[in-house]
């Protein structure tokens, strides 16, 4: 390497320097001497975060991608992804990034209980370190009809429902998030009796090969705004069922009660699968729009993975349980 090169470690990555410059040129420093205030930016960047609060410092996750899951259309823009997400205990808009700073995902332990053999307590070391790592890319889709798709890493939940060996009397899975009314604001207001946010499956869809727990997005940690540390990805439903942040997953023998079904009941339901026929009782399903690029799309029964899960809904008609 010769003396004028720098090495790789060194490079400012284009987004924080796209992001830089855009603020120095809205201050009127663009054509004067501001290196020092430039390497004051810089430097705050790269201990804190870039556009849309994805962090910077966010480690990276070594998984190997799984070819068995593919898309029809390209992958969603990190910082798109990144910028627009619902996550009700800290807002009702769609910019949770801007108010997750006081939000901590270290330390964190998830509970395994209910009726099984092994009940388990792990920190989210420990599942790394437990489970190997892999990538997915779904298909992402909201009740509120917009879609993404996106490069989840993480592992099967069937994994740790096999590891945790259910009694035979278990038929579903609850699982709950957080309660930090002191970090998460909206947890204080409105029906506080709601939080901690809970959702639920059965136990054949918990074992269901597209079933993830997620660890990681875009190949590195998940930001808090994609409900960091840990959060479920049931990718033939309804974005609300893939509950964030979760602390506990216990094992029960009836169907669990859920935070949407709670709260409104005449519009959100248990099963919450992917159903251009049924339309939610205030807008159509029957088309979605990609974020980014805002293409309308025909919206694809269970989200186009009807060959993965069908057959657990042949003896269910999940019509009004949406």
């Amino acid at each position: 390497m010769s003396r004028y090169e720098l090495p790789a470690s060194e490079l400012t990555p284009e987004e924080i320097f796209r992001t830089r410059r855009t603020l120095l040129k809205a201050l009127g420093f663009i054509g004067l001497n501001a290196w020092p205030l430039l390497n004051a930016c810089t430097n705050y960047a790269a201990q804190s975060r870039d556009v849309r609060g994805t962090l910077v410092n966010l480690k990276q996750i070594q998984a190997v991608r799984n070819p068995a899951y593919t898309l029809d259309r390209p992958l969603t823009d990190r910082l798109e992804a990144a910028g627009y997400t619902n996550f009700y205990e800290f807002t009702q808009g769609k910019e949770v990034w801007r108010s997750v700073d006081r939000f901590l995902t270290r330390p964190w332990e998830v509970r395994i209980t209910g009726l099984v053999k092994k009940p388990l307590t792990l920190s989210i070391d420990e599942l790394l370190k437990l489970f190997p790592q892999e990538e997915r890319h779904y298909r992402f889709r909201c009740v509120e009809t917009w879609a993404m798709a996106v490069p989840w890493t993480g592992f099967p939940l069937a994994a740790l429902v096999k590891r945790a060996e259910p009694l035979s009397s278990a038929t579903h899975l609850s699982l709950l998030s957080f309660l930090k009314r002191d970090q998460a604001p909206e947890q204080g207001r409105g029906r506080v009796e709601l939080w901690p946010y809970h959702e639920g499956l059965t136990l054949p869809e918990a074992m269901n090969e597209l079933a993830f727990l997620a660890t990681g997005l875009y190949g590195r940690e998940l930001p808090p705004q994609h409900g960091a540390p840990l959060r479920l990805v049931t990718p033939w439903k309804y974005g609300f069922k893939s509950i964030k942040s979760v602390v506990e997953i216990r094992f029960t023998d009836r169907q669990p009660p859920t935070f949407w079904s709670s709260l409104a009941p005449q519009e959100y339901g248990f099963w919450a699968n992917i159903n251009p026929g049924v339309p939610h009782p205030r807008w159509s399903q029957e088309q979605e729009t990609l974020l980014g690029s805002g293409e309308r799309r025909r919206t694809l029964l269970y989200n186009g993975y009807d060959g993965q899960v069908g057959h657990l809904y042949k003896q269910v008609d999940t019509r009004y349980f949406f």
